[in-house]
């Protein structure tokens, strides 16, 4: 008897289609604006100090790690960790859970918003002003989380149409699904955005948004929070703590370059990033030159960005300003649909493992719930679930899980074991240098970040919401979820005889 999966597992037929879904996974829609605006507010060009300093010590250390524990235990991150020690299942199983049913939930509901806005550029649908269109007219957004409001019919439409997509890739499995569709959208990604890049920077007025963007302040990098910033967006952006890699990992053949693998996933999200910004921030640049204003006047974090400044910077183009904007929000929209099946991904291998049930139905079942599991945040309160939901399973949810993943292989089963492996089957080998970062510098890292979330959460209510909703919402989603995969990991793995 064995565990399903190590025989007759799914592989993927090349190299190149493993590495583009795994970039997929990683690009997503807070590359193209949120890596911008964090540069624009720590430092400029001297945030990529510690930027590429988090990438080299933190990002690709533990992307080797978790390629390395998918591909020698060769299964999901549930499957993994139990071969490694039956009692650290619950780990994987908390990872892919609170992914699933928390992020993926109201992610779906962002892609839905990109969704409508490639509809709306086809007629600059956003008219005049677009903050009083995308908060009130588009989300109906409430006066607070405790005012749930109406579906939005809109936004409820275009997660229909996220989901379906989802399901039909993720539905015909590692080969016929993920990499087909990978190595079509993230080439078409690049492309989309490169075209972007160069249209963005030739517009008037595009060099002070750039300028901006890049001009170096090296003072900053004497303040702590700007590395904190700096080693958080590597570990978020790379996909690490979902269970996501450790899976895709799995699929691959028993030669392979794990090392190699790990330094261009990483390395190729971490420039993407970097030359989205080009195209963000020249046209920026344009939209206050046009407007005769500083540029801190038109800049606008986070989602005010996307769907608030740059529509506004997309009506102000004098020509061809709808093809602009519809190339903006196809960019968006596949990054962000890239992303989503490797969540789905993820967790569909898991419960695939652990009860050698049929892809076809776990995958319908889980988009059908994921769907209905969304509709909470297309509510007119949506955008403050989703805030909520989002800073406690990232700022806690994840970092935990990153961080005990370092301790239970840096410490207690030893990362010589792991390094050993990944020597073996790789022709770029590893050095010592790898068991110093996950034994000491990530742990270290991670545990700063945890730290100091919880330290604001202690001095002020996150976004001065009611504590109530932060405890509802928030804590006790993580909290959930944690107990679900405490229940999961219960049950027996149902085995395969006669292979």
């Amino acid at each position: 008897m064995e565990y399903f999966g190590e025989k007759h597992r799914a592989q993927w037929k090349t190299k190149v289609g493993f590495i583009l879904a795994a970039m997929g996974s990683a690009i997503g829609l807070g590359n193209i604006w949120r890596f911008s605006y964090l540069c624009y507010e720590n430092g400029g060009g001297a945030f990529l100090i510690p930027y590429f300093v988090a990438l080299l010590v933190v990002g690709i250390p533990v992307m080797v790690l978790e390629f390395s524990i998918g591909h020698r235990e060769r299964g999901s991150a549930p499957l993994a960790f139990h071969k490694l020690r039956p009692s650290w299942e619950w780990l994987g199983w908390w990872a892919v859970i609170f992914v699933m049913f928390g992020i993926m939930l109201y992610y779906s509901v962002v892609i839905s918003w990109c969704v409508n806005y490639f509809r709306f550029a086809f007629n600059l649908s956003w008219g005049k002003d677009p903050n009083t269109f995308f908060f009130k007219n588009f989300l109906g957004l409430t006066s607070g989380p405790g005012e749930i409001g109406d579906i939005r019919t809109p936004i409820l439409l275009g997660l229909i149409i996220v989901w379906l997509v989802c399901w039909v890739i993720v539905f015909f499995g590692v080969e016929k699904g993920i990499e087909r569709a990978n190595k079509i959208l993230i080439p078409l990604l690049f492309f989309l955005t490169l075209i972007l890049v160069i249209w963005a920077v030739s517009l008037p007025g595009a060099k002070t948004g750039i300028t901006k963007y890049l001009k170096p302040d090296f003072k900053v990098l004497l303040r702590p929070q700007v590395w904190i910033s700096a080693f958080s967006q590597i570990f978020f952006t790379l996909s690490l703590g979902f269970g996501i890699m450790i899976a895709y990992a799995s699929y691959l053949p028993h030669k392979t370059d794990i090392t190699q693998s790990a330094i261009l996933t990483s390395i190729g999200n971490c420039i993407y990033s970097l030359i989205a910004g080009f195209a963000v921030w020249g046209t920026l640049g344009y939209m206050a030159t046009a407007q005769n204003l500083p540029i801190e006047k038109v800049v606008k974090q986070s989602i005010g960005l996307a769907f608030v400044a740059y529509p506004q910077a997309i009506s102000l183009i004098p020509t061809f300003s709808k093809l602009f904007g519809v190339l903006f929000f196809t960019i968006l929209t596949f990054a962000g649909i890239t992303s989503g099946i490797s969540i789905i991904e993820a967790f569909s291998s898991a419960v695939i493992d652990k009860f050698h049930s049929s892809r076809k139905t776990i995958v319908s079942v889980l988009c059908i719930l994921g769907f209905l599991g969304s509709i909470f945040f297309a509510t007119g309160a949506g955008l403050y679930f989703l805030d909520i939901v989002d800073h406690f399973l990232t700022s806690y949810g994840l970092v935990v899980v990153g961080f005990l993943e370092c301790i239970f292989i840096g410490w207690i089963y030893k990362t010589e074991k792991i390094r050993e492996h990944i020597n073996d089957v790789s022709p770029t080998k590893i050095g010592k240098w790898w068991d110093f970062s996950i034994k000491y510098i990530t742990p270290v890292v991670l545990l700063v970040l945890l730290i100091t979330s919880i330290k604001d959460e202690l001095s002020s209510p996150y976004g001065n919401y009611p504590v109530s909703s932060l405890i509802l919402l928030g804590r006790d989603w993580v909290f959930v979820t944690f107990f679900a995969a405490l229940l999961v990991m219960k049950f027996p793995w149902k085995k395969k005889t006669g292979q």
